[in-house]
């Protein structure tokens, strides 16, 4: 376990005993968990977080506008020319024109992008896998029910 998350023993107990019973306060820690050793995964496969998460969104919707993909990620638009300029730059995706609007431009991955995109999935179900590891396969279903639940009833699947 990483440091960063080992209880810190002390004469009265967990410090942060009171802080446990909050919900918020346990996806917290949770979340910083998987996210650091995420973004440890994709850091290998020369990404972030985020261009990794732009990247996948641009597989699956070819065509996609800069400022869907803003939208998407909940992104300020201005933030997103930063990701899709980085993308762009390494060969990942490519910006074309709208035909109709040539203010806008719709974004497609490359070959190269898509096959970076499966290979970083790969490895962060591989990562997600092992941080889950405690959980039950139902469990870990339960576990993705809540989260969509609580995140507005969206379908991720």
């Amino acid at each position: 376990m990483p440091r960063a998350f080992a209880s810190v023993p002390t004469r009265l107990g967990a410090p942060d005993r009171r802080l446990r019973q909050l919900t918020s306060y346990s996806l917290k820690r949770a979340y910083h968990r998987l996210q650091s050793d995420a973004a440890r995964v994709l850091e290998d496969l020369g990404l972030r977080i985020t261009t990794y998460s732009a990247l996948a969104i641009v597989c699956d919707m070819p065509d996609l506008r800069q400022s869907q993909l803003a939208e998407a990620l909940s992104m300020e638009r201005s933030n997103t020319v930063v990701i899709v300029d980085a993308l762009e730059q390494a060969d990942l995706i490519e910006r074309r024109r709208v035909e109709h609007d040539r203010r806008a431009y719709a974004l497609r991955a490359t070959a190269a992008g898509r096959r970076l995109c499966d290979q970083a999935t790969e490895a962060l179900h591989r990562h997600e896998a092992e941080m889950l590891a405690p959980l039950n396969d139902k469990e870990r279903g339960d576990l993705m029910d809540l989260l969509r639940k609580l995140d507005g009833g969206v379908d991720g699947s």
